[in-house]
């Protein structure tokens, strides 16, 4: 889909702080993140919404997506925990026409912080984010299982 703008990243014909990607999945920064490490995860197969999209590759979504909420809680982020959401179809607040799994870090009493950021959506230094992260993830002590593979 040459209109969609998740659809240009995988291509390459859109900038994107990237963070992984492997044949299923891409991870990048949000541009206008509510927190210091907001990541989106979308497959690179293009689903407008959950129902376009197959369970193997919901699950690669949130294999990726459980790897980053980890790499944010060690050292470059620490953060505390983390949500990851999935905003289904626009009366749910999606914004971007192809599924994505929002990650963003957690800090205990940051309902302040990350409220400001819900409405402020600033970038900043995201290439140090993006490294941060990736590092982050390199760090994690088990690798990452092969896509599509069968989790259970």
């Amino acid at each position: 889909m040459n209109d969609c703008v998740f659809c240009r990243i995988v291509s390459g014909a859109a900038p994107a702080h990237r963070v992984y990607e492997d044949e299923i999945v891409t991870a990048f920064l949000d541009i206008r993140p509510i927190t210091r490490g907001h990541t989106l995860v979308i497959p690179k197969r293009h689903a407008t919404d959950l129902s376009e999209l197959d369970a193997e590759t919901g699950m690669d979504l949130f294999r990726v997506g459980h790897r980053v909420a980890r790499a944010v809680q060690g050292r470059g982020f620490a953060a505390d925990g983390a949500n990851l959401l999935i905003n289904d179809g626009k009366a749910a607040f999606q914004t971007v026409g192809h599924v994505h799994l929002h990650v963003v870090p957690r800090r205990h009493g940051d309902i302040v912080r990350f409220a400001t950021g819900l409405v402020l959506r600033r970038a900043k230094e995201p290439e140090k984010v993006a490294a941060a992260l990736r590092a982050g993830l390199t760090a994690l002590s088990d690798p990452p299982p092969e896509p599509g593979s069968d989790l259970t």
